[in-house]
């Protein structure tokens, strides 16, 4: 397993990293400790959550991946392992997460605090936040829209009071999610115009049938010293090639409908399919040419990948020292130039 420093910050970790969105939905506790215990035994050191999973969100749920995840963290060494987790965001609902969560002050110490109890730790790594508390085209929009504007708490009351849980020891390092680059600078600007902690990650979507971080985004993060934790790397499935086969295969993708709607794009199947057929030539399953593919950009700091079963998840760790050769590279780039980005 290779391991990286996540932008200007100290935090070590493993390339790979476990993402746990479908502890308490699709695993139970159990499996979710069987996963956690296989992954460390395979060098992974990295382990991600947020307050609001697992996924597809539910009252009867929310939470139940931190709490499945306290339950073995606190028979593990705390000092090996890099945990991050993420307060949620304003404007989806989730009435159920602090009467409606928000990310302000006040919310941003009881989300913090509510979390570190569940985690049964301390302190956790990294704390992100885990979409924009202000308006911003996500999770499949890509128009900015001004008209949508609303109140929002400012970035420099975020970075306030993420600094004060700092101080406080609760968080070593912060990061955001599903930002813009606009987001990003800010954060950066606020930083060093107040003196307050910078961010050292973002935690965005990218996978070959979405590479919109390389335009605007790659550029800030590498001046910025940001490093990208890519998530949904095989794009909830599709780049397995198991939709291909048989568009009712058991997944996200027809478990919950409605998160699948960034991926129902009329170009996905066609790039699928070509990613598949490059797969193969090199040798390897699909999944195995997308984690590479996107654990080897140099502005990824790590991959956070997720499985539902155990068979899925060793599969996924053994794409852990495949590298792409020039020539699989130009393909994937030809395919690239013909479909680009079917699935921002």
């Amino acid at each position: 397993m290779e391991y990286r420093v996540i932008g200007s910050s100290d935090l070590n970790v493993s390339a790979l990293c476990l993402g746990t969105m479908t502890y308490g939905e699709q695993n139970t506790e159990a499996e979710a400790h069987a996963q956690l215990d296989y992954a460390v035994s395979q060098g992974v050191n990295f382990i991600d959550t947020a307050e609001m999973y697992p996924v597809a969100p539910r009252a009867e749920t929310v939470h139940r991946t931190e709490q499945y995840i306290g339950n073995w963290l606190k028979h593990q060494q705390r000092d090996k392992l890099v945990v991050a987790t993420k307060i949620a965001g304003p404007a989806r609902g989730f009435g159920w997460i602090r009467g409606g969560p928000r990310v302000n002050r006040e919310h941003i110490h009881a989300a913090i605090d509510a979390s570190l109890q569940r985690l049964q730790t301390d302190y956790v790594d990294l704390y992100q936040i885990h979409w924009p508390d202000r308006y911003v085209p996500m999770f499949g929009a890509t128009s900015y829209d001004a008209t949508q504007e609303r109140e929002a708490t400012s970035i420099a009351e975020h970075l306030q009071a993420l600094g004060e849980l700092v101080t406080a020891g609760k968080v070593r390092h912060i990061g955001l999610s599903n930002e813009t680059p606009w987001g990003v600078m800010e954060f950066v600007r606020c930083a060093e115009q107040l003196g307050l902690p910078r961010i050292v990650s973002i935690q965005n979507a990218y996978h070959l049938m979405n590479r919109t971080f390389e335009a605007g985004l790659a550029e800030v993060c590498h001046h910025s010293d940001v490093g990208l934790l890519a998530y949904s790397p095989l794009a909830f499935g599709w780049l397995t090639g198991k939709y291909l086969a048989d568009p009712a295969a058991h997944g996200r993708i027809t478990l919950f409908p409605g998160f699948g709607q960034r991926y129902n794009k009329p170009n996905v199947p066609a790039a699928t399919q070509e990613y598949v057929r490059i797969a193969q030539q090199a040798g390897l399953t699909p999944a195995a040419l997308a984690l590479a593919f996107a654990r080897t950009r140099r502005f990824t700091s790590s991959v956070i990948l997720g499985a539902t079963t155990m068979q899925q998840l060793k599969e996924n760790l053994e794409s852990a020292p495949v590298s792409l050769s020039e020539e699989t590279l130009a393909a994937i780039e030809a395919v690239h130039q013909r479909y680009p980005n079917p699935a921002p």
